[in-house]
């Protein structure tokens, strides 16, 4: 814990301490804190602190890295630095105070967090200040005394003297102009490559002890350091010094321009009302088709380009789309692989999504889609990745997603980019820490997935893309069991209901065997027409014509002539040649059967087939005799041998070449349940009893509310040194391992679970003594909760 941050939010009063909270989330999220120093240690935590990071904009990151740089940064000597007046930083500073990454100090001195200076090594391109290479154990007494001589510098005193005045040598431009004119030829090329391009370069070690070289004469001077035979680097204040002193790192306090043209928000809306069923709609085919069909998985994972034509052929779906929704469906375990099927099927979960509302089910395929961490239509040299393939960029292709929706989000309503390039640069701008090639790579990807769902329209952010880009906190990771919070947000609820609100859920049947749909079909009116029509187009307008075949198809799929014209009639109503059709093909519906047979059974001894075949104890085999040394029965193979061996007979498995086959059983494993695999070759199991598709997160508390009570709680003082005292006299209960288990829950915050009087048993941790109580965090409540000491009866280790 940093003691100056905690000194800081000592100082600040409920109103500036919420603004904290507020951008910082992850701070006060479950089991919240309930005293500043707690508070102080997560807003410090190093994991923490890059993820708030990801969130700044460019100007952020260069008021960090110059703050960096300078030694006892204050906003004066800061904005001085950069070049530019102190009251167009002062923004940006405020921001960086806000989100607890710096705060001032009592002397106007900018601190910044400790995890943002480990993380940045070499700020601006700059090495390790010039004492860190001096004190060095590397550098002797003798060396260092060396040196100062050679820099025409007294060298008597303690060492700490020499450095100092060492350092005032080499950070003096007036100083270092002299000193090179009469260095080496090539020395002055060499520095300006270090201080420019550095500060850690490949060097020729030798070309360090050999007299006359440029690079001896640099390190004899302090000027470059060797920590290795084939490296060097140079020292923070020589860089700056040999930049020059009119060098300003880069500031850019405003985003580049996007280049925009307006468009008519009615057409945006129109196209949204258009893309987003369809999309809930194709899901649904896909996934009726990998029931029907399992999707096999190559050797080298992931699913084939032949699948993914054959399902887009299959469904009428286009194959970028079929690539999309295939992932989508996975990563929101809609889709598993099974091992009985030997391919992806669709889940338990799938048949809970189709009963819902439309809206509904398109908030889990957005919010699957939000947290995916793939590009689905992302191009490496112009070919696209394998399905469910593996994909090294990960998590940082999520991001790249959510900074270009929220990127276009930052545009008016009713403007849309006129260029990806000027769209790319401003998203850079926002959220300078993602791989700027990466960026320019998956963004047309991420901007044709969009497309596709109905969160882009005619290069505009549609209202339901909108709702969606403000969620980029709320997120949640690829692999949460638990449902993310943006399957819940109002907002997002709201936009998906209106996307989904000119769905039609009738059709216009004609005599020329057609059905018509003037606007999107909602799901259940598609999947009805492609059972028993030949989808024909698809758009505005959408339309299926009926033949002989696919009615017999729905006929052959369980459907009976009435129950059938039933179903449509709900939808439309039926003209006179469409009811004959139906009927006519259903009075040609079974005129030739196939019947199924288990195995077959041979003798050639009629007399003993017919034994067999009139033996009542065997009668559950369906045995029927086809020939006199002919029998078929209604089981398989291996069930009719085990039964006619129980009642004494001796028959034997032939295999299909007619010979004899007696092999050894081999003892398999019993299958498992179905796994949900997961772009980039993640395999997760899916858990059929216990679903968390139904957890919804707890929410953290309120910043505002939450920052009065931490206000409120530092001006109590603190009661140290009593915890075991405490515990021993009132738990009395509990044997001595478990009271010493019990306090750390208190002074260190450690998991436990304890179990009262009474039977019940909790889960708890972050504990504070509150005179006879325990005053702890209890997971099953989502809260913290008091529990009597005297009636805690066990204490036991758990683990998460």
């Amino acid at each position: 814990m940093d003691d100056h941050l905690l000194g800081w939010l000592r100082t600040l009063d409920e109103h500036r301490l919420g603004r904290v909270l507020v951008n910082r989330p992850d701070a006060i999220a479950p089991p919240w804190p309930r005293r500043l120093d707690v508070l102080a240690q997560r807003l410090g935590n190093g994991f923490a602190v890059m993820a708030a990071m990801r969130g700044l904009p460019l100007p952020c990151l260069e008021l960090a890295q110059a703050c960096l740089v300078i030694h006892t940064p204050a906003p004066a000597k800061v904005s001085a630095f950069l070049g530019v007046p102190e009251q167009e930083i002062a923004p940006h500073l405020d921001c960086l105070y806000d989100h607890a990454l710096a705060w001032p100090g009592d002397d106007g001195v900018i601190h910044l967090s400790e995890a943002v200076s480990r993380w940045w090594a070499a700020p601006l391109g700059l090495g390790e200040p010039l004492e860190h290479y001096l004190n060095s154990w590397t550098i002797s007494n003798d060396a260092l005394r060396a040196m100062a001589r050679t820099l025409g510098v007294p060298s008597h005193g303690n060492k700490r003297r020499t450095i100092l005045r060492v350092a005032e040598v080499l950070a003096d431009p007036a100083r270092m102009d002299r000193m090179l004119r009469n260095a080496p030829e090539g020395t002055r090329a060499l520095l300006d490559a270090f201080a420019w391009d550095g500060p850690v370069r490949t060097v020729e070690g030798g070309r360090f002890v050999l007299p006359g070289t440029p690079e001896k004469w640099a390190a004899d001077h302090g000027l470059l350091y060797r920590p290795r035979w084939d490296s060097a680097e140079m020292p923070r204040e020589v860089a700056l010094c040999l930049r020059g002193p009119g060098y300003h790192p880069p500031f850019t306090p405003h985003p580049p321009e996007v280049a925009t043209i307006p468009v008519d928000p009615a057409e945006v809306d129109h196209l949204m009302t258009l893309a987003a069923p369809h999309v809930v709609e194709r899901c649904a085919a896909i996934l009726d088709n990998t029931s029907k069909t399992p999707l096999p998985l190559l050797k080298t994972g992931g699913v084939g380009v032949r699948e993914v034509r054959r399902v887009a052929r299959e469904t009428g779906c286009d194959e970028d789309e079929t690539r999309l929704l295939l992932e989508v469906c996975a990563v929101a375990r809609l889709l598993a692989w099974d091992e009985q099927s030997g391919g992806m099927v669709p889940t338990d979960r799938f048949d809970r999504w189709r009963l819902d509302e439309g809206s509904a089910r398109l908030r889990v395929l957005l919010a699957a889609w939000w947290r995916m961490e793939r590009s689905s239509l992302r191009k490496i040299d112009g070919k696209y990745g394998t399905v469910l393939g593996d994909d090294q960029s990960g998590s940082s292709v999520a991001r790249v997603r959510r900074a270009v929706l929220t990127g276009l989000a930052h545009l008016p309503s009713g403007t849309a980019f006129a260029e990806r390039g000027s769209l790319v640069r401003n998203v850079h701008w926002h959220a300078p820490l993602l791989d700027q090639a990466l960026l320019a790579e998956c963004a047309a990807g991420v901007l044709d997935e969009a497309r596709l769902l109905g969160l882009l329209a005619g290069d505009c952010l549609t209202d339901l893309g909108r709702a969606l880009a403000g969620l980029a906190a709320l997120a949640g990771d690829e692999n949460d069991d638990a449902v993310p919070l943006v399957e819940h947000d109002p907002m997002l609820a709201e936009a998906s209901t209106r996307a989904l609100a000119s769905v039609r859920r009738s059709a216009l049947f004609g005599p020329d065997l057609t059905a018509v749909v003037t606007g999107p079909p909602s799901a259940e009116l598609a999947a009805l027409l492609d059972r028993v029509a030949e989808r024909e187009s698809r758009g505005a307008a959408s339309v299926w014509r009926f033949t002989v075949e696919s009615v017999r198809r729905a006929l052959d799929n369980g459907y009976d002539p009435d129950e059938l014209l039933g179903e449509l009639s709900e939808v439309g109503s039926i003209p006179q040649p469409l009811e004959y059709m139906v009927r006519d093909v259903a009075r040609r519906h079974g005129e030739v059967t196939v019947t199924s047979v288990g195995c077959i059974v041979q003798a050639s001894d009629p007399t003993l087939l017919a034994e067999i075949a009139g033996h009542r104890r065997l009668a559950r085999l369906g045995l029927r005799l086809l020939a006199p040394t002919v029998l078929v029965s209604s089981e398989p193979a291996e069930r009719t041998l085990a039964v006619l061996r129980e009642h004494g007979y001796s028959p034997v498995p032939v295999a299909d070449s007619g010979e004899i086959a007696i092999r050894r059983t081999r003892v398999e494993d019993p299958p498992g349940g179905k796994l949900i695999l997961l772009p980039g070759g993640q395999v997760a199991e899916l858990s059929e009893m216990d679903d968390p598709a139904h957890l919804i997160p707890e929410p953290g508390p309120d910043p505002i509310e939450h920052a009065r009570r931490l206000v409120a709680s530092a001006g109590q003082p603190e009661r140290t040194g009593r915890t075991w005292a405490v515990i021993g006299r009132m738990a009395s209960r509990l044997p001595t391992a478990q009271q010493s288990l019990l306090g750390f829950v208190v002074d260190r915050g450690i998991r436990a679970g304890i179990t009262l009087t009474d039977g019940l048993t909790a889960t708890i941790s972050h504990g504070e003594l509150r005179g006879s109580t325990l005053d702890a965090w209890c997971e099953e409540a989502g809260d913290y909760l008091e529990f009597p000491l005297a009636e805690i009866v066990e204490v036991r280790a758990t683990t998460f």
